[in-house]
């Protein structure tokens, strides 16, 4: 299953060069299941870091985007795997822009959530071992950044808070873990030089229309486009490259079956690494 990667906008064939790589970004996402585009039904579709690519794109900021180093799952450890990875060297070494979501599979899976009764159950002294973790893995994946991407910027996404489902008196340790979570990677990130972005507050004041799924920690549609838009207005300062609600692409999910179907039926090209197939109205998971 880890060979199935769902890079849902598009990738261009061959990175540019000369001046239009200095104009526009070649964009590499990294991390776990947000940066893949899972949605709140263990499918694949368009997620934070699809959106930011179309923003950039619509913009004409953008020369090149891929995700295939992201995948559901993945901690810390298994990021920092990957970027050291012989298939991240050519991408990293040409990115000018990264972001990167990592930590919460380090701390959510310590956590039991109980739905239906509403209840959270957790060990403090294993969460506070996990965050631990947490702190020295990024530093130490950060640094590696730095050195494989010496040309990116980098971009680490915070998280919200992700269950709904939860009695009031049962919310504040894990909140407090969440939260001490986002302060870790706060501080790693720029420690190293890079850009910390905080989805918290925002995600915060819809959390329930954003997580329809109360099993299920991963956001719709319209949650990704909230921490798409945060990046958006890191990077540029302002809300000129926010994605409104109204032209955001049609949903499109993809589940792993269907996507290995898609790859049987060759769908996919074998052996070429970026791939042009492109419709920014219609997203097309691409397996590589």
């Amino acid at each position: 299953m880890r060979k199935i990667i769902g890079i849902i906008i598009f990738c261009i064939v061959l990175f540019p060069t000369g001046a239009l790589a200095n104009e526009r970004e070649v964009y590499i996402a990294l991390g776990d299941s947000l940066a893949a585009g899972q949605t709140p039904y263990s499918q694949i579709d368009a997620g934070y870091t699809d959106y930011i690519a179309l923003q950039l794109e619509r913009h004409g900021k953008l020369a090149h985007f891929s995700k295939e180093l992201t995948f559901p799952g993945y901690r810390v450890g298994n990021v920092i795997e990957t970027v050291q990875s012989e298939k991240a060297a050519p991408l990293l070494s040409e990115a000018t822009l990264i972001t990167l979501s990592a930590g919460a599979n380090n701390l959510l899976p310590l956590i039991t959530h109980n739905p239906q009764q509403g209840t959270l159950a957790f060990s403090q002294l294993n969460a506070n071992f996990a965050l631990n973790e947490v702190r020295n893995q990024m530093r130490e994946l950060l640094s590696i950044i730095n050195e494989k991407a010496p040309k990116a910027t980098v971009y680490v996404l915070g998280y919200y808070f992700p269950y709904v489902s939860v009695h009031k008196e049962q919310v504040d340790g894990a909140v407090e873990a969440v939260q001490l979570l986002n302060t870790i990677l706060k501080q790693e990130t720029e420690a190293a030089g890079h850009i910390f972005v905080d989805v918290y507050e925002t995600f915060d004041q819809q959390r329930s229309t954003y997580l329809p799924n109360v099993a299920d920690v991963h956001p719709n549609q319209l949650g990704y486009r909230i921490m798409a838009n945060e990046m958006l207005k890191s990077y540029s300062g302002n809300e000129a490259l926010i994605l409104p609600i109204d032209a955001m692409p049609a949903p499109n999910p993809k589940t792993f079956e269907e996507m290995l179907r898609i790859q049987q039926n060759k769908l996919a090209v074998e052996d070429v690494p970026f791939i042009a197939l492109h419709n920014l109205d219609r997203p097309i998971p691409i397996l590589v």
